[in-house]
């Protein structure tokens, strides 16, 4: 039976099935409950929650791109009958020449919360111009970093670089920040000719992040999608909105970019395989790519189900589960053959409890475990006993991909809601879900179960 966490309570982890949930977050009760068992206590990280900046069509756009009068007649009060004609004739130029839907950008499950893929160290977006990294292994201070620089304007999206020691890179308006923490007597290297500024100062360990490098888009364009490379060579970035029509390879040591496939238009979403033979690509139209990297070759996929707002590949790379805007079953795209082939099925992947139990209007972002073995789902809306949570299943791959509801994860504060969440890539103890709540809190869940420690 699902494990529901009664209001009032917080989740505190999983054991064999179980959320383990508790009447407040307490680092002795963590430690008594999975600390002891780890050799490590998750502690919650505060941050302040911000509201990202109203999309410039928000003012004019209501209920799918409606005009409403009250809020037409609204901005010409406040701004002038000038300022009104000429932000309905921007939008006319960009209704023109960019024709997504630009206010669906925040349905969007950017990557909002990162764990590093060797390390205890979680980085994640805490304000329009802020990343707070935590490191768990810092024994000397339980002090968390703020990376804040006059570049990193408006941030949508951040990723760790796989083996490149603590190199973090911050989609955001006009780039891509490359921060780099920095030791005593070992900096980390500054490509030739790129500012550095000093980005956060850790208290007691004197370790230090640096902007070591800021990779400018082409014309000011605002970075909503990024991923690096399995290797870690390159990262990949893609606007996130109607400024983009093709995504960019970078080679970071050289600071260059390539543009691939113009005309692409609306990118949402950019995703490597974990073995590197594949890369999807998303737009707000409903269609999709799956480039194999091989020739960088492609096929596109259309959907029934509105545009493709969560997407996680499985850790074997052979299949990649899609959130749709209009469903409330997930897809799987299960390849055919062995790479560089693109012949390849979409499935359907049924989470009736998402409806049923619920009473919600659908999923809204996803997570998938490095092991396979745990999704996390959060949902839009639902009934009161049910809102804001989000539920856990235990998942398996063979021969298809089927679930079981194992509970629900509800978070600390006042009417807590998911704004982002992601599993730690390489924790060996078993999953680690992270999650920041819109209360305020980042928090850290280990979910342990048999087959990975415990007898």
């Amino acid at each position: 039976m699902a494990t529901f966490p009664p209001p009032g309570s917080v989740t505190l982890c999983e054991v064999n099935r179980h959320l383990i949930t508790a009447d407040a977050l307490s680092d002795d009760l963590a430690n008594h409950t999975y600390g002891k068992l780890l050799g490590l206590v998750f502690s919650p990280v505060l941050f302040q929650p911000e509201q990202p900046p109203a999309l410039e069509t928000d003012a004019v756009e209501q209920e799918g791109g409606r005009a409403t009068a009250a809020a037409t007649t609204e901005t010409a009060h406040r701004k002038g009958p000038v300022a009104m004609l000429q932000r309905l004739a921007n939008e006319c130029l960009r209704r023109l020449f960019y024709p997504n839907d630009v206010h669906l950008l925040p349905e969007v499950d950017l990557q909002g919360v990162s764990w590093h893929r060797d390390k205890h160290i979680v980085a994640f977006i805490s304000g329009l111009t802020q990343v707070i990294v935590r490191d768990y292994e810092d024994s000397e201070g339980k002090d968390s970093i703020i990376l804040a620089n006059e570049s990193q304007r408006d941030v949508r999206v951040l990723e760790w670089r796989p083996n490149g020691g603590r190199m973090l890179a911050v989609g955001c308006k006009g780039g891509i920040c490359i921060w780099g923490a920095s030791y005593p007597g070992n900096a980390p290297p500054v490509r030739s000719g790129a500012a550095s500024f000093i980005g956060g100062l850790s208290r007691g360990s004197g370790i230090r992040y640096i902007l070591v490098d800021f990779l400018r888009s082409q014309n000011d364009e605002h970075v909503g999608a990024l991923t690096w490379s399995p290797d870690g060579r390159y990262p990949h970035k893609s606007s996130a909105s109607y400024e983009s029509s093709a995504f960019t390879v970078w080679d970071v040591a050289q600071g260059v970019g390539t543009p691939i496939r113009r005309g692409l238009g609306g990118i949402s979403m950019l995703k490597w395989s974990p073995t590197g033979d594949y890369f999807f690509a998303s737009k707000f139209d409903g269609t999709f790519y799956l480039w194999e990297t091989n020739t960088w070759t492609s096929e596109q996929w259309s959907s029934t189900s509105g545009f493709v707002k969560g997407a996680t590949w499985d850790p074997d790379g052979r299949m990649i589960l899609l959130a749709f805007s209009e469903s409330s079953t997930l897809g799987s795209v299960h390849f055919a053959s062995k790479p560089p082939s693109l012949d390849a099925h979409l499935l359907p992947v049924d989470l009736p409890e998402i409806i049923s139990l619920t009473g919600s209007q659908g999923i809204e972002k996803i997570a998938w475990d490095n092991t396979g073995e745990r999704l996390a789902v959060s949902f839009k809306g639902g009934d009161d006993a049910y809102r804001g949570l989000i539920a856990i299943y235990d998942a398996k791959r063979v021969p298809l991909i089927s679930t079981s509801l194992i509970g629900f994860v509800r978070g600390p504060g006042d009417n807590p809601k998911p704004i982002t969440f992601s599993f730690h890539g390489k924790f060996k103890q078993g999953p680690l879900l992270s999650v920041c709540w819109s209360s305020g809190f980042c928090c850290t869940y280990p979910l342990l179960f048999r087959s990975h420690m415990l007898p």
